[in-house]
């Protein structure tokens, strides 16, 4: 009796006495008038037309796998009041109610062109279905209604595709999907001939994740422009009818969007974009001469530095990272070459301007705590411990992590060759190449600042370490490096020039935000300070500007 209770769409009422057997209770009376008795069998769609001898056989005589190809179930056509469907609407679509196996089912009738049944799809209760005959040769439920038209209404479900029908009065063509999304892409190939008799071809499927993703993927089997998309704000187009909220499909009809594959946009619906106020995110370098030029280091761009050995690669990084973390900014350090002792000692030497790193007696204790308190303690700073090659995707998860678990806006990398020269069994263009376009699609993903450093090849003239000008083409193992970066600057010294052995030369080699390129500015160390400026500083100075 259980199982009869869990009707599709009705409540149990009573128990009653059968007419047709004599039993005193075995009647079911539910609550839309139809009746079902446990003991004979016998059943009343609610019109007072029992079932035929003929009926009850046929019912019997389908229970599952004993199906004969070629007979299907009898049911009747009534109005479904949980549904909000009218017997107008079942009637126009041929969907009945009635029995399988002893338990009450919805019949979809799947037509052929002369109006012959061709296939059922039965709706059992626990939204369980059954399919009778060939359903994959009977096309998408209720194309024999529509012939051709301007739209076609695409729904998930039966059900679906006769709330449609009913609100729009049955004047606009709409089908349903045979069998759900699970083979909808299939199921819209194979009826491609039949699609394109019709202008547009809008997808109302169900408003959830799987829903909206098969949407996508039929939509993109037709033709360019043809396909559109529906989003209700409820599930479905039923459960939208019962909620007496039928206005609202017809507005998400017209207002269905055609459908453009992630990425492609209209250049007509930019406008807003166009006229927004720019805020930047970006950050202004330490050196005035550099911004002037390139105007910051901006989140969702690479920025790389490029020099020959000994230029100061690693010194003009930890320059900026300190300038960063004074200015309240996260930042990730990955130092390859060097422990996270000799980074952090780096950092705290620089806010001190002393070299720590030389020198650990030239400050005292309580200035040494000051400055780790401002620059590797201050909970802005992020190192990873690591020394020597690693593995690509290792590099990636640690850089994800430091964005997205510590959220640093900035992430430095010193330096790339070496994250491949320990690996074996391919070649270092090949591997630098497949590196550098991880880094950049996670750079654009997350959104956040990647300084890089590479080194350069060795130039047939004048060396880099003796002051030779750098060039965007002696990037090291790969031009993939210069493709991908947003901007790269080259960093010129002569470190055998007694005079000015200690002057560095900036030059931007490309800069894909202004275009503008050339020498930058020229930066003094100082063994003194350990410190990398163009002019006097002090941690005055820096106060003063935050």
């Amino acid at each position: 009796m259980n199982d009869y209770n869990e009707t599709i769409d009705s409540t149990f009422l009573r128990h009653e006495p059968c007419e047709q057997c004599g039993s005193s209770d075995a009647k079911a009376v539910y609550d839309d008038g139809h009746t079902y008795c446990f003991s004979c069998k016998s059943h009343n769609n609610g019109d007072e037309t029992g079932t035929s001898d003929e009926d009850s056989r046929l019912s019997e005589s389908t229970n599952g796998s004993e199906h004969e190809e070629g007979t299907f179930i009898k049911g009747a056509i009534t109005n479904l009041p949980k549904r909000g469907l009218t017997i107008e609407t079942c009637h126009r679509w041929n969907y009945q109610t009635g029995q399988y196996g002893g338990r009450p089912c919805h019949i979809a009738n799947f037509m052929d062109g002369k109006g012959k049944v061709i296939a059922q799809k039965l709706r059992l209760p626990n939204k369980n279905f059954l399919v009778m005959g060939d359903i994959s040769s009977a096309g998408l439920y209720g194309s024999h209604l529509w012939n051709s038209g301007k739209k076609l209404v695409i729904t998930e479900g039966e059900l679906d595709a006769l709330s449609v029908s009913q609100i729009n009065e049955h004047r606009w063509p709409v089908v349903s999907l045979p069998n759900g999304v699970s083979s909808a892409k299939r199921v819209i190939a194979t009826n491609l001939e039949y699609l394109n008799r019709f202008e547009e071809i809008i997808f109302m499927f169900d408003n959830d994740e799987v829903g909206q993703k098969a949407a996508d993927e039929c939509s993109g089997v037709l033709p360019v422009g043809k396909a559109k998309i529906a989003v209700l704000p409820l599930k479905d187009a039923n459960e939208m009818l019962v909620s007496k909220r039928a206005a609202e499909v017809v507005q998400a009809i017209f207002n269905a969007k055609v459908y453009r594959p992630d990425g492609i946009l209209d250049g007509r619906e930019l406008w807003e974009e166009v006229t927004r106020e720019i805020v930047s995110d970006g950050h202004p370098y330490p050196w005035e001469g550099l911004n002037s030029l390139t105007h910051g280091v901006r989140r969702g761009e690479i920025a790389t530095f490029c020099a020959g050995s000994g230029a100061g690669k690693s010194q003009i990084c930890k320059e900026i990272a300190l300038d960063l973390v004074l200015r309240e900014k996260s930042v990730g350090y990955i130092a390859l070459e060097e422990n996270v002792r000799r980074t952090s000692l780096g950092m705290m030497g620089m806010y001190l301007n002393k070299p720590l790193h030389l020198n650990p007696d030239s400050a005292t204790t309580e200035e040494k705590r000051k400055a780790f308190d401002h620059t590797v303690g201050s909970g802005k700073f992020y190192l990873y411990d690591h020394f020597g090659s690693m593995d690509t995707t290792n590099l990636l998860n640690r850089i994800r992590f430091m964005v997205t678990g510590c959220g640093c806006e900035y992430i430095f990398l010193d330096h790339l060759s070496i994250v491949v020269s320990g690996l074996e069994g391919g070649d270092e263009r090949r591997m630098i190449d497949n590196t550098m376009t991880k880094l950049r699609s996670l750079v654009a993903e997350l959104k956040f600042a990647l300084i890089l450093v590479s080194h350069l090849k060795r130039p047939e003239g004048r060396a880099h370490e003796e002051g030779g000008n750098t060039s965007i083409s002696q990037l090291r193992g790969s031009a993939g490096i210069a493709q991908l970066s947003d901007i790269v600057m080259g960093l010129e010294r002569d470190q055998q020039d007694e005079d000015n052995g200690n002057t560095m030369r900036v030059r931007v080699l490309k800069n894909r935000w202004s275009g503008q390129t050339g020498v930058a500015c020229e930066l003094h160390y100082s063994h003194e300070t350990g410190r990398l400026r163009t002019e006097v500083w002090t941690e005055d100075a820096v106060e003063e500007d935050l």
